[in-house]
C-alpha cells in the first residue's frame, strides 16, 4: 500500500466492528479496505500480445490530464449521446472529477466539459447518468461517488449533478450520505465507494457502499435531488445471514462492493455485490424494508481452476454484477488481483491459520514455502524487552499492540535470525479473535494479523485464553507467554490459483443455481501471472438488445464479449490493442438502433465498440 494512502478513514482502536474497514493507528485494516481503496485497482504494466475478432474499434479520445492509472468508470446518458469517465486520485489526486464526452457521432467522440472535485476527493467506481421524472425535478442527473485522497481536504458521500444540458452541468447535491460511524457524529459525510441511482415512479432513490461501518448498505432518498437525505442503512450479514458460507474458511470478508436496481415482475430488486459472500438480490420497492430474495455461494473447490487441473479453495471476491435483459440469468464478476494466495498453518497441532501478507514487507516468493519453529518475540514495541534472536530458521510470533506494525517488524529484523513474523491480535473489543489485514513496512515476510487464542494455542496456553476477559481488555495486556519461548512448527505457503473470473447463475429464489464459469485462458496459467498485467475481470454489462449476450472489462486482458448457449458462457468476441489496455469500466448504449459498448481504459480515456460476430 503506497504511503500516500493511508490517510484515508484513520481511526483510534476501540471505534471498529468486526468488520469495518477503517484503518487503525497502528496499521490494521478489516475487511474492505483493500478492496475499496485507490491502490487496489490494478497495474499499469505489461499486457497481452495484440489480437481482436468479432469486435469493432469504432473510436478512441484521449482525455486531458490523463496520466497511467487515473480513469476509472464510465457511464452513459439515457439518450446515449453523452458519456461520463471518472478522474479518480489514485496516483497523484490532482486533477480529479468527471470528463464529459460528446458521443452523439460514436466515430468521433469530442471532449465537451469537465466536472471537478472538491480538493481531496474524487469519483471512482460509482458514475451513473439517470433521468428522473419525479413532481421535484425532470431531466438528467449525474450520480457519482467520493473517496478522499486528501483526509482533512476531502469529503465523502455521493454528488448528483443536473446534466440535461450535458456541456453545462449543475451540481444539485454533494458530500451527501452519512455523517456517522457506529453511532458517532462526523464532519462529512462517510466515503462512498459506488452509487447506484434508480427512478421509482413518484419517487427516486440511491443505494452507496459506506466504507466506514458495518452497516454498509446505504439508502438515499433522491426524489428532490437538492434536499437528498440519507433514510436507511443496513448490515446485510446481520439482517440476512444466510448470505454468508461456513465453509471454506477463507471466506470471510463480508461487505458491499456494488450495486444495481432493476424492476422485475412489478418489483424493485437490487443486485448486490457482496465480497465473500457472494452475489445477493434484495426486494427493495420499499427501501426501509429490504425482502430477502435470494443469493449465491462460492462454489468449493473452485470450479474454473478445476477446469485447469488446481484443486483449491475459491476466493470469493464478488465485485460486480447484472441480470440479463430477460432476468434469466445472474452475471457476476469476480476481480483478483493476486494469482497467487497464502495458506498458512500450524504443523503441530495440524490446524489452520488465519493470516493474510503484509502490505509492503518482502513477499513470499509464488509457489514457495516458509517453515519453521515458532519463537515467541513479545510485543516487540519501543521500551519493551529487547527481542531475542532466532537461530535463522525460526518464525517470530509477535503480538498486537501498543506500537506500529513497522516498528514491531523492526525490532524482529534488529535481532536478526528469523525467517518470518507472524502477528497475532490484541485484547479489546475490536481486536481478540477478530482476523485483520495489515498495512506494514519491511525486509522480511511479515503474516498477520491472526486470531489471538491462534497465538496463545501456537504456545500451547490456548486454555488460558478467555474471550470475555480479552474482549473487556484495553489493547495493552500481554499474553501469558514467556518471552523467548519456542512453540510449534508454523508452515506459510504461495499457491497458483488463478487471477479473477465471471460467474453464470440461474435467477432463481433462494440459493441461485452457478450454471458455468467463464475466463481468459491466461488467467489460469502460472506462466502469465507476472509481466501481462493484471488478467482479472473488473466489471460486466449485458446487452440492452440480446439477452444471451454480455460485455466484460478485463484489465489487461482488453475487451470481452461472451454468449450464453445451453447454460454455459462462451467467448466470441474480444479486443486487445497493440499497445495494450487497461480497461476498467463497460457501459451499453444505442446510436441509429445499433448497440455499442463505451469502455474506460485507465491509462488512455474512452474506446467505444461494436460488436460483429453472431
Amino acid at each position: 500500500m503506497a504511503a500516500a494512502c493511508l490517510a484515508f478513514g484513520m481511526a483510534t482502536a476501540g471505534t471498529a466492528d468486526a468488520h469495518d474497514e477503517l484503518l487503525y493507528s497502528d496499521g490494521a485494516f478489516g475487511a474492505g479496505y483493500e478492496e475499496r481503496h485507490l491502490h487496489q485497482h490494478g497495474g499499469t504494466d505489461g499486457h497481452l500480445p495484440p489480437s481482436s475478432s468479432n469486435v469493432e474499434l469504432v473510436s478512441k479520445l484521449k482525455l486531458k490530464n490523463v496520466e497511467p492509472g487515473k480513469i476509472a468508470d464510465v457511464g452513459v446518458s439515457p439518450d446515449g449521446n453523452t458519456a461520463f469517465l471518472a478522474a479518480w486520485g489514485g496516483e497523484t489526486c490532482k486533477y480529479n472529477g468527471v470528463h464529459v464526452v460528446d458521443i452523439s457521432d460514436p466515430a468521433a467522440p469530442r471532449e465537451q466539459a469537465f466536472i471537478v472535485s472538491k480538493e481531496g476527493s474524487a469519483p471512482g467506481e460509482g458514475v451513473q447518468a439517470i433521468r428522473l421524472t419525479t413532481k421535484y425535478f425532470n431531466g438528467d442527473v449525474l450520480v457519482t461517488n467520493n473517496e478522499k485522497c486528501k483526509d482533512k481536504a476531502g469529503f465523502g458521500g455521493m454528488n448528483i449533478y443536473d446534466v440535461t444540458k450535458p456541456a453545462s452541468p449543475t451540481p444539485l447535491a454533494q458530500g451527501v450520505g452519512d455523517f456517522t460511524v457506529n453511532g458517532q457524529g462526523k464532519k462529512a459525510a462517510n466515503e462512498i465507494h459506488s452509487v447506484f441511482a434508480w427512478d421509482a415512479g413518484d419517487k427516486a432513490y440511491a443505494v452507496i457502499v459506506d466504507n466506514e461501518e458495518g452497516k454498509d448498505v446505504d439508502i438515499v432518498d433522491i426524489t428532490d435531488p437538492k434536499k437528498a437525505r440519507l433514510i436507511a442503512e443496513y448490515d446485510l450479514d446481520e439482517m440476512f445471514p444466510q448470505i454468508a458460507q461456513a465453509a471454506p474458511s477463507n471466506l470471510q470478508e463480508i461487505f458491499l462492493h456494488d450495486m444495481v436496481v432493476k424492476e422485475i415482475g412489478g418489483k424493485q430488486v437490487m443486485l448486490l455485490s457482496y465480497w465473500d459472500a457472494g452475489y445477493v438480490k434484495l426486494d427493495v420497492t420499499n427501501p426501509t424494508t429490504p425482502l430477502y430474495l435470494g443469493d449465491t455461494d462460492f462454489t468449493n473447490p473452485d470450479p474454473e481452476a478445476a477446469e485447469s487441473g488446481f484443486t483449491v479453495p475459491p476466493e470469493g471476491n464478488g465485485h460486480e454484477a447484472e441480470f440479463t435483459k430477460d432476468d434469466a440469468y445472474v452475471i457476476g464478476a469476480d476481480e483478483d488481483f493476486g494469482p497467487y494466495a497464502l495458506t498458512a498453518k500450524n504443523l503441530t497441532d495440524g490446524t489452520d491459520i488465519t493470516a493474510s501478507q503484509g502490505s509492503d514487507t518482502t513477499k513470499l516468493p509464488e509457489g514457495s514455502t516458509i517453515t519453521g519453529q515458532a519463537k515467541f518475540a513479545g510485543r516487540a514495541c519501543p521500551g519493551d524487552p529487547a527481542v531475542p534472536a532466532g537461530d535463522g530458521t525460526q518464525i517470530a510470533v509477535v503480538e498486537r499492540g501498543v506500537c506500529t506494525f513497522t516498528e514491531k517488524v523492526a525490532a524482529v529484523e534488529q535481532a536478526g535470525g528469523y525467517a518470518a513474523v507472524l502477528i497475532f491480535n490484541r485484547t479489546a473489543s475490536d481486536a481478540c479473535n477478530q482476523t485483520l489485514g495489515m498495512s506494514v513496512a519491511g525486509d522480511i515476510p511479515t503474516f498477520g494479523v491472526a486470531p489471538r487464542e491462534q497465538g496463545y494455542a501456537i504456545f500451547g496456553v490456548e486454555g488460558q485464553y478467555d474471550d470475555a476477559a480479552c474482549l473487556a481488555g484495553d489493547g495493552t495486556q500481554l499474553a501469558p507467554i514467556t518471552l523467548g519461548a519456542t512453540g510449534d512448527t508454523l508452515t506459510f505457503s504461495s499457491y497458483f490459483d488463478g487471477w479473477g473470473y465471471v460467474h453464470l447463475f440461474r435467477n432463481e429464489a433462494g440459493k441461485m443455481t452457478e450454471l458455468d464459469t467463464y475466463a481468459l485462458p491466461e488467467a489460469h496459467d502460472p506462466a502469465f501471472a507476472d509481466g501481462f498485467g493484471d488478467l482479472s475481470v473488473h466489471e460486466v454489462a449485458t446487452s440492452a438488445q440480446d439477452a444471451r449476450l454480455a460485455y466484460f472489462s478485463y484489465y489487461a486482458g482488453g475487451f470481452r464479449v461472451a454468449r450464453i448457449v445451453n447454460d454455459q458462457l462462451v467467448e466470441t468476441g474480444h479486443y486487445v490493442a497493440p499497445d495494450g489496455n487497461n480497461f476498467w469500466g463497460v457501459q451499453v448504449f444505442e446510436d441509429g438502433g445499433q448497440e455499442l459498448v463505451a469502455a474506460s481504459d485507465r491509462d488512455h480515456g474512452l474506446w467505444i465498440f461494436r460488436y460483429t460476430g453472431g
